[in-house]
């Protein structure tokens, strides 16, 4: 695997978790003509006048028996200001390819209403930024209590390329707020960002899956979250007694077969969301925890 993918595969594992699926579909390809964040479509809908249709995947369902928990564990609550910084690396090229910051930006209206504003800055560090520049930033609105999608932004730079891409969650009945482009989106749609948060929410004690679907910018996926045991794990931030979580992606229906992705939440109050690894067929891709506030 040449040096490009191996910094492509890293963009995998920051994004999957954190910051959205796009990357890997985008392998090869440049960034769409259209540039205005306010003049893009709405998915499912030829215009906001027109009869929506309901996008792929379909719904997807808790499996039998095994329930999804919607409220906290005992202990957490996300932090207003809360600061994450990670390193992405790749066992092959032994170094530091690209940081991360993940910031509980502000929240609106009372304890479990309202809305989190979360963001995360993804940039790569020298030399490799002369095969792979990135410098990104994303915004996510969710709802207090559930993590669910209000809106989600993309504001990227990317190998010489800008988009500002800034999406409003509709219902099939709504038409996006005047100057803004919407996507229409299943109920229970969260964006990467949210989706992390609602993950570190979950009682794994209690609770061995969980599904939701995830609008990542470009494409809705369905995600599967199961619980496949506990761990150990050593990070530049410290040693964590984790959950390790299992995330299966599935694009109207099939699961990607070039990567594999793992995510370690702390079993302590914080859930710190301490390590992911997207491991490929060459190579493990590995983005860690360095420092909190």
């Amino acid at each position: 695997m040449s040096t490009k993918k191996l910094l492509a595969a890293v963009a995998v594992c920051m994004f999957l978790g954190v910051s959205g699926f796009y990357i890997f579909s985008r392998l090869g390809r440049h960034f769409p003509p259209n540039k205005n964040p306010n003049s893009g479509p709405i998915i499912g809908s030829a215009s906001p006048s027109s009869t929506p249709s309901t996008p792929q995947p379909p719904p997807p369902a808790t499996p039998p028996g095994k329930k999804e928990s919607l409220a906290a564990p005992p202990g957490f609550l996300l932090r207003e200001g809360e600061t994450l910084e990670y390193d992405a690396n790749v066992a092959k090229l032994n170094s530091t390819i690209a940081n991360l910051k993940i910031v509980a930006a502000g929240k609106s209206g009372k304890p479990g209403k309202g809305e989190w504003h979360l963001q995360a800055f993804a940039h790569t560090e020298n030399p490799y930024r002369m095969v792979f520049q990135v410098d990104d930033r994303f915004d996510s609105y969710s709802d207090a209590g559930t993590m669910t999608s209000v809106q989600y932004e993309m504001h990227l730079n990317e190998r010489g390329q800008t988009v500002d891409n800034v999406e409003r969650m509709l219902a099939s009945s709504e038409a996006p707020p005047p100057g803004t482009s919407g996507v229409r989106v299943l109920p229970g749609t969260r964006d990467p960002l949210g989706m992390l948060e609602y993950l570190r929410s979950v009682d794994w004690s209690r609770t061995p899956e969980v599904r939701s679907p995830v609008f990542d910018g470009r494409k809705l996926y369905d995600v599967r979250a199961v619980l496949a045991a506990t761990a150990a794990v050593k990070v530049p931030a410290g040693n964590f007694d984790t959950s390790k979580i299992e995330l299966h992606v599935l694009d109207n229906g099939a699961e990607s077969k070039d990567a594999h992705f793992v995510l370690y939440l702390a079993n302590d109050a914080s859930r710190l969301p301490v390590l992911l690894e997207a491991v490929l067929p060459v190579a493990t891709a590995r983005v860690e925890l360095t420092k909190t506030n």
